[in-house]
């Protein structure tokens, strides 16, 4: 069994390795969010701060302090006390002393101490690390505590005299999943799969989005996820055309396709899955004709995907299938274009595919990481490193114009993939949801019999 508590103190300990000697990081976690009247939304923690402590209480900081001569790096809790009384109404609480135990940490004190104790733990800190400007309630904080330092002066002491963003470090780090990142985004795309594969089968006409929307949902919360990873997704017939539509209370009718794009959230960890399917388990020609060439796109895009391509290498082999696709089928007036790159060029395809084919995944479904390599001059798109997870996600969104054969108005569709980079190219992780034309018929609408 894999210990939680050591993988979490690693992760601190590389953040630390990349300080100032002797600097300060500190890291809160989310906020509870009030929803309405005395209901607070379903609480989530912050992604970074879980990713460093493994710890899901609100009211929670993190404070670590770098390695400076022969004092090693220490890693600080802030959290709630232990209050039995409130337990009782809102559930466990560790308190300080248990955390401290369980998760590792060489300190931990209640968060009502917090602004206390940084005063002292910031004296001659020559720099602090925290989410510059993210939070103005956190930059009062940070505020507040270099005053109280400077107050302090008189005796010797100084406060940091550099302020460091932490974040670039953190979504670094963040970018490249390891084994057990890797092995729970596979059991999260997996369920995830297994939903869609469920909302196939619950499909007819007559039904409403929401019906579908309940389908996936069950089927996160029965297999173990704790949340959807996002808002889904349940877009039939026109409303496929609207990328996030997301009200899902349209009655689907015979001969309509539905769009969905949904993904759980397991253990901290996203995935993001699109399928589109006919309501009636038919596909007619035309949404046949387009649901192919989004396939083919996705297809080239997945064998555009290895280690050293650049990150933008499968949405531009995607984009050339797709757009060969618009012209040969009249969506795109080929008599304009002597080639698939000069249509590109000239964006004849923005008004059919105007997003781009992939994203990061992992903590937060569109996960953090630099998409360019800003080392160099012309930021040109970075390479891909294995351990790194990337959505594939290639569409085509067909809306009523002059122009356009009118076959193909009002069908939107999308195919969503989840990939971890690997050695010698990708590693599929969400295969559990049916894909192919003939895979699509042979399920929808089986629960009816």
């Amino acid at each position: 069994m894999m210990d939680y508590a050591a993988q979490y103190g690693k992760r601190r300990a590389r953040l630390a390795a990349q300080m100032q000697p002797g600097s300060v990081a500190v890291l809160p976690t989310a906020p509870e969010i009030l929803r309405n009247g005395d209901s607070d939304y379903p609480y989530r923690h912050d992604s970074s701060f879980y990713y460093l402590t493994g710890f899901t209480e609100p009211e929670s900081v993190l404070v670590l302090v770098a390695a400076h001569g022969d004092k090693p790096a220490r890693a600080i809790l802030f959290c709630r006390e232990k209050n039995v009384e409130r337990e009782i109404w809102d559930g466990y609480r560790h308190g300080p002393e248990a955390a401290r135990t369980a998760f590792g940490f060489d300190d931990a004190y209640p968060i009502s101490e917090l602004d206390t104790h940084m005063a002292r733990i910031l004296a001659n800190a020559p720099a602090l690390y925290y989410a510059v400007a993210s939070n103005a309630a956190l930059d009062a904080q940070v505020t507040g505590w270099i005053k109280a330092v400077r107050a302090q002066g008189r005796t010797g002491t100084t406060a940091p005299d550099t302020v460091v963003n932490v974040l670039p470090l953190l979504d670094e780090m963040r970018l490249i999943k390891d084994a057990d990142e890797q092995a729970l985004m596979l059991r999260a795309g997996e369920i995830s799969g297994g939903a869609h594969a469920r909302a196939m089968r619950a499909a007819k006409p007559g039904m409403f989005e929401y019906e579908l929307e309940a389908e996936l949902l069950y089927a996160f919360r029965k297999h173990g996820a704790q949340f959807p990873a996002y808002t889904p997704i349940v877009a039939s017939g026109p409303n496929a055309c609207i990328l996030h539509y997301n009200v899902n209370d349209r009655q689907m009718q015979d001969g309509d396709l539905v769009l969905i794009d949904a993904g759980c959230e397991l253990d901290g960890y996203a995935s993001d899955i699109t399928r589109t399917f006919p309501v009636n388990g038919r596909f007619t020609d035309a949404q046949r004709t387009l649901y192919e060439l989004v396939l083919a796109a996705q297809d080239a895009a997945f064998r555009a995907i290895a280690p050293g391509r650049p990150y933008s290498a499968f949405h531009e082999a995607a984009l050339r299938v797709l757009v060969q696709g618009m012209l040969d089928l009249g969506l795109v007036d080929k008599t304009k274009y002597a080639t698939v790159d000069d249509a590109i060029a000239d964006k004849a395809h923005v008004p059919f595919y105007m997003h781009g084919t992939g994203h990061w995944l992992g903590m937060d479904v569109h996960d953090v990481g630099a998409y360019r390599d800003v080392t160099q001059a012309d930021k040109p798109s970075r390479p891909l490193q294995e351990g790194m997870v990337v959505t594939v996600e290639p569409g085509i969104y067909v809306r009523p114009a002059d122009g356009v054969p009118e076959r193909f108005w009002h069908i939107g569709i999308r195919i969503e993939d989840d990939v971890v980079v690997t050695g010698d190219g990708y590693r599929l992780l969400t295969a559990s949801a049916p894909k192919t034309v003939a895979e699509i018929e042979a399920i929808v609408g089986t629960t009816h019999g």
